[in-house]
């Protein structure tokens, strides 16, 4: 008896606390969609940002707070895994109610058959929604599985590790230093971490696929219009504009006349390019020759010239895959009305800046481990460890080493692989010659396949123009 109201007595306060946790996480609920209504704007006097701005930005600033602090190659703590994962499920909820009509087939009680219409969740929404959902689950998997690992270590930035303290030297001071045996890493080790590495960077290209195909998707906002030259040359200014107008055009020609050596003017050549080819867009399209869009060059030169931007913006792109977002994908973000699309931008951004610091803190053990070889090498010679051991560093960004690799690295398993996508072969075979990935050679076996549920109705005419540019046929990327 005594057993029994003992037990009695555990249960009622298991189902007391589920009961008060339950009411926090609605109250959090009320509070995370209060703020979503008003728009960010806490005075309640209607001049806050739209819904779907709104909903980006609740997506995005979720994310900071849940993996901003991924400082280490470790699993997540249950909190935050949890707080992340019931956070994220409410604000998708409300993709579940962004629906359309499709004709379906209704049985009525004389056995006659008639069409209606019902609603179904609209089709972008619900072919990727499942999909970023799958390369989530896919990131969390592979931080959990450097739970047992035991061949590296990190060193807190107040302890003397003997060498050089634990503190970093280099551009990611903040981040603990990596430590590996002074043997190095393992052969085993060394290829399981390429492996990860690798896999990683199949969720990395898959998400930016996405985010790339709904920037592309979102119409392009009046106020950016507005702020553009009225000609191409006053975008480009007078070099660039004379050499994407020559009758003779070759784009590696012109990058190598053009200066690239920082983050700063890569991003401003991107936001060049891009202006002028909305603005010769605009110009073939307009009707009224009368009016400032007007355009003193003929139809055929101005597609030609638009043509080769789109090459450019396309090589640059491939050339420099880590820089920001361009003005333009950031003015489509800012006055994006459609809710939908600001869930699958967002989410897949954060996703694919997630894959990204995971990849870099595996490069971070790799360059570690890459060091003790040098150093061994250079003390059996009575050298320094050679310069030529520190990563390469391109512009943009915080690693280097991992956006110079993460175009090149070679997998032996595709995305369809890991996230169990099987398609016909002869509907992928179509399909392949269909989609350019973003430095992929669709003359080989691609690296990554279109997934079957990533929605694209985007045309790719341009893109033909680079078949003579040593294979290299892409989508609109990321940036």
């Amino acid at each position: 008896m005594v057993r029994f109201l003992k037990r009695g007595n555990s249960l009622e306060r298991l189902v007391h606390g589920r009961g008060r946790e339950s009411i926090r996480d609605i109250e959090m609920m009320k509070e995370r969609f209060a703020k979503l209504l008003l728009g960010e704007d806490m005075s309640g006097g209607g001049k806050g940002v739209s819904s779907a701005l709104a909903l980006s930005n609740a997506i995005t600033n979720l994310a900071a707070s849940v993996f901003g602090e991924q400082w280490r190659l470790e699993p997540m703590s249950f909190e935050r895994k949890s707080r992340w994962r019931k956070e994220i499920d409410w604000l998708l909820s409300v993709t579940d109610h962004i629906v359309e009509f499709v004709p379906s087939q209704q049985k009525s009680k004389d056995g006659t058959t008639v069409e209606i219409m019902v609603t179904r969740q609209r089709n972008d929404l619900l072919m990727n929604i499942p999909a970023l959902r799958k390369l989530d689950a896919m990131l969390i998997d592979y931080l959990e599985n450097f739970k047992d690992q035991n061949e590296f270590w990190y060193v807190k930035k107040d302890e003397d590790d003997g060498d050089e303290g634990g503190r970093r030297k280099d551009d990611k001071w903040w981040l603990p230093k990596v430590k590996v045996p002074s043997n190095g890493l393992s052969e085993v080790s060394r290829k399981w971490l390429q492996f990860q590495k690798e896999s990683v960077n199949q969720v990395l290209k898959a998400a930016m696929a996405i985010n790339a195909q709904i920037i592309s998707e979102m119409e392009i906002p009046e106020a950016y219009v507005e702020s553009l030259p009225k000609n191409g040359r006053a975008s480009l200014g007078d070099s660039i504009y004379r050499n994407i107008t020559l009758d003779y055009f070759d784009p590696e020609q012109f990058f190598q006349t053009v200066d690239l050596s920082t983050e700063h003017v890569v991003l401003d050549l991107k936001n060049r390019i891009e202006a002028s080819i909305v603005i010769w867009k605009r110009k073939m399209n307009n009707k009224d020759g009368r009016s400032s869009w007007g355009s003193a060059v003929s139809l055929e030169k101005r597609e030609l010239f638009e043509e080769r931007a789109q090459t450019i913006l396309l090589m640059l792109k491939h050339k420099f895959p880590g820089t920001p977002q361009s003005a333009l994908d950031i003015s489509k973000i800012q006055y994006n009305k459609d809710v939908g699309q600001a869930v699958l931008e967002s989410y897949s951004r954060i996703l694919e800046s997630l894959a990204f610091t995971i990849m870099s803190r595996i490069e971070d053990v790799l360059y570690a481990d890459s060091l003790t070889g040098a150093r061994s090498a250079g003390e059996g010679k009575g050298l320094a460890p050679s310069p030529a051991a520190e990563p390469l560093k391109l512009p943009g960004g915080e690693d280097g080493a991992a956006k110079t690799t993460w175009m090149e690295t070679p997998t032996s398993m595709t995305l369809s692989d890991f996230m169990g996508w099987h398609l016909d072969q002869d509907t992928e075979t179509e399909k392949h010659s269909d989609v350019k990935r973003e430095g992929m050679n669709i003359t080989e076996k691609p690296l990554l396949p279109k997934p079957a549920d990533i929605v694209t109705t985007k045309r790719f005419s341009y893109i033909e123009k680079l078949e003579n540019l040593g294979g290299l046929r892409s989508p609109t990327a990321r940036h």
